[in-house]
Parts: C-alpha cells; sequence; structure tokens
C-alpha cells in the first residue's frame, strides 16, 4: 500500500464517514501515523441524501473530500481501497489493494440497508444509503413519468406513478414529505399532459407509530403532516414481498408499483475476520465495551453504526445516527493517546441531544431534552443544524443558496437523469 514506516505507533481507521472522521480529527498533532481507508474518497453526509433523491440538492453539496479534510496533518495517509478481511493474530488488515499492519485499529465502517433476509426485496427495491443510489433514486423517479407519458395502459400508468416508502423512521417520512411536495408544485408543471393527481405516495409502517424513538407529540404530528400533503400512511402494515411489480402485505392491502423505497432497518457494516461471538446477529455490530473495545480485543475498536456499546439506557445499543458516531469517534482518539502515554481512559457516556425530522416546507418536528416542538419553527431549527453540521463552506453554501431558491420559487432544480437507471428483471 506503500505506506513508509516509521517509529510512531500507527493507528489504521476503516471508514470515513462521522465516526471515522472524528476519531481521525482527535488524532492529528500527535506522535501518530494515521492511515484512513475507505471505499469513497469523499465524506457523504448522509441526512441529506434524500434531498438528492428528490432533486432538491445537486450530490456534490452534500460530499466533501477525505484529502482536503485532513491534507495538513503531518503522518496522515489516505487509501482508496474496501477492507475485506482483518487478521488479529497478525495486527493485519487486507484490503483490494494490499495488507497492512496496525498497531490500534479502528472499525468505523458505518451501516448498510438490512433487508432482513428477504432477497426478493433486496432485488427489486431501492436503498438510500450512499450518494449513487440516491441518484439511482432520482433518475428512476423521473424515468417513470417519462414512461407513463408513453403508455396507454392505465393500470400500467398508475403503477409507474406509484411510490411505495416502507419505513416510518426519519428517512421515510423525510423522502414520503419531499415526494409530495414534488407532487404539488414542480410534477404537474413538468408534466402538464399527465394527471399527477393519480400520483400515489404510501408510507408503510409496521409498528403503530411513526418516528419510533421520538416522542407522542412528534409521532402525531409528522403523520398530520405527512396526511395533510396527501401521503397515505399505513400503520401496523409488514411489507412480506416485491417482485418488481407487486408490494405483498400480511393484510388484505396489496400494491402494484413499479417503485419501492426500502427504509425500514439499516445493520452495521462489519468486516470478515473476527471471531463470530463478536459480533451481534441481525444487527450485524460488533460488541464493544465503554471504551469501544470490540469483544476480545485490546488493540481493535468499533465506532458508530457498526458498534453496540450495551448499557442500562441502551440495551441494544446507541442509536445508530450521527451523533453518537461523531462523540464515541472523539473520546475513542482520546483515550487510545491516553492508552499510548499509560494514562486512565475515559468510559463513553452518550450526551444526546435531541433528535429531529422535516416533512417538508414549514413543518419539521423536533425533540430537545427540555423541548418539544413541531411547525415553522422547528423546520428553521431543523435547517440550521442541518446547515452547520456540513462540512466545507463551499457545500454549506450551496445549500442555503439552494434551499432559499427551491423555497422562494417551489422548484427543484436538479431533476436530471444524468445516468439513466435500469430496472432489474
Amino acid at each position: 500500500m506503500n505506506i513508509p514506516q516509521t517509529s510512531f505507533p500507527r493507528v489504521v481507521i476503516i471508514g470515513g464517514g462521522f465516526a471515522g472522521l472524528a476519531a481521525a480529527k482527535g488524532l492529528e498533532k500527535q506522535e501518530l501515523q494515521v492511515v484512513l481507508v475507505d471505499k469513497h474518497n469523499y465524506h457523504t453526509f448522509q441526512p441529506l441524501l434524500y434531498q438528492v433523491a428528490t432533486g432538491g440538492l445537486e450530490p456534490d453539496s452534500i460530499a466533501f473530500p477525505l484529502r482536503k479534510l485532513l491534507n495538513d496533518v503531518e503522518n496522515f495517509y489516505f487509501r482508496l481501497t474496501e477492507v475485506v478481511k482483518i487478521h488479529p493474530d497478525k495486527n493485519t488488515i487486507e484490503t483490494t489493494i494490499g495488507f497492512l499492519e496496525y498497531d490500534e485499529l479502528i472499525i468505523a465502517s458505518g451501516s448498510t440497508t438490512n433487508f432482513f433476509g428477504n432477497t426478493n426485496i433486496e432485488k427489486f427495491a431501492m436503498e438510500m444509503k450512499s450518494i449513487p443510489q440516491s441518484l439511482n433514486i432520482r433518475s428512476l423517479i423521473i424515468e417513470n413519468f417519462e414512461e407513463a407519458l408513453l403508455t396507454s395502459n392505465i393500470e400500467e400508468r398508475n403503477a409507474l406513478m406509484n411510490f411505495i416508502i416502507v419505513g416510518g423512521g426519519p428517512t421515510g417520512v423525510e423522502l414520503a414529505g419531499a415526494l409530495a411536495e414534488m407532487k404539488k408544485g414542480i410534477l404537474p408543471k413538468d408534466y402538464p399532459d399527465l394527471d399527477i393527481r393519480q400520483m400515489q405516495i404510501n408510507l408503510i409502517q409496521s409498528s403503530e407509530c411513526l418516528l419510533k424513538g421520538m416522542s407522542e407529540e412528534a409521532s402525531e404530528k409528522a403523520e398530520d403532516f405527512l396526511i395533510s400533503l396527501g401521503v397515505n400512511v399505513w400503520k401496523n402494515l409488514r411489507v412480506l414481498n416485491y417482485d418488481g411489480k407487486l408490494v405483498t402485505t400480511n393484510g388484505i392491502d396489496h400494491f402494484r408499483a413499479e417503485t419501492v423505497i426500502w427504509a425500514a432497518g439499516v445493520q452495521g457494516e462489519t468486516i470478515a475476520g473476527l471471531e463470530a461471538n463478536c459480533i451481534i446477529e441481525r444487527a450485524e455490530r460488533f460488541k464493544v465495551n465503554e471504551f469501544s473495545q470490540v469483544a476480545n480485543y485490546k488493540n481493535i475498536y468499533a465506532i458508530g453504526d457498526v458498534a453496540s456499546m450495551a448499557s442500562d439506557k441502551y440495551p441494544k445499543g446507541h442509536p445508530m445516527m450521527a451523533q453518537p458516531a461523531i462523540q464515541q469517534g472523539k473520546l475513542l482518539a482520546q483515550n487510545i493517546l491516553a492508552k499510548l502515554s499509560n494514562k486512565i481512559q475515559t468510559p463513553f457516556v452518550y450526551n444526546d441531544k435531541g433528535s429531529m425530522a422535516t416533512i417538508g416546507r414549514n413543518k419539521a418536528v423536533v425533540d430537545l431534552n427540555k423541548w418539544k416542538f413541531q411547525g415553522v419553527f422547528a423546520w428553521f431549527v431543523w435547517m440550521f443544524v442541518h446547515l452547520f453540521s456540513l462540512i466545507g463552506f463551499r457545500n454549506k453554501s450551496i445549500v442555503f443558496l439552494n434551499w432559499v431558491y427551491n423555497y422562494i420559487r417551489f422548484d427543484r432544480e436538479t431533476r436530471l437523469i444524468i445516468r439513466p437507471f435500469k430496472r432489474k428483471k
């Protein structure tokens, strides 16, 4: 991998997401050699992927080059590669471009979509965990309406204009709201010869409430917002199968649709090589202690979505969101420095700063520790938090200008088919 040998301890970080970057920044300007490896050369701001998928933002406005983030840090190296296996007995990782030894290893590989073993759904449904996947959804949405213009078969046209979103968490709710706004203000102008009123947006949630984990007030208000936008909200309904044409559920309601977007679950993106009892089945997350050490290993750590740190308050591990990942990454960097200096390490305690979701124009829900509010003010709070969480002045500026333009003009300029999406047969 052409990494120079050094007398400094080598810390290898797998993944340039929120957790990996927080750890890397915490280790800068230290007597260490830090090597970051990732299969992409950019960091993705995942909370805004749905806006890329619905034409609200350009993809490069929520991505930032990893090399630029840390190009002024001494003894820092980045390699564009995918980790295939960890060899803990040799303190080595195996990648697609070679092997690399480590003194301390941080696994921050993030998460991937969880289809719960349903191979049909995995084959035909759309997922939205990366920028390329979001661009696929954007292309498919527009392609559907272009195809709907050409068919004289009413049933086929309705299927092309029927969108099924599975999962009532923040991703599903925000995506449903964005699609509803497209239906209301954009698509009728783009396709005047189509009856856009026939477009259906169905949000399917397997439990009895949306936004599980947020307050009851937030859940109820989010549902009210969605219904007011024309979204069909289905609760206590579970999707059993999708063959590319028909969505089968555990109820009497089945849906004929050309597009299913799966936002019903995520799982850790674990890496082969560690003992099987280190991984929690189904969730695919590494078991870690309060110092983020993977069970049975002293110099291997896991943070962010791929880690499960069980506690009395969080028996199944912390929420798979940005804040726990960032906080774990920052503290782990401090603890590694303390360990190398033979100092006392600090156990991790999650500081829950709250959660929020937006449902569309002037509609959002916010749960903070002491306050819970919904509506216009919540929407501005949501925008402020997400805007200032973006990396880089350019990205902040572009997103801000896009939001102002979209708000004033009620438009989404980037509804482009840059690369056509090929449906699976």
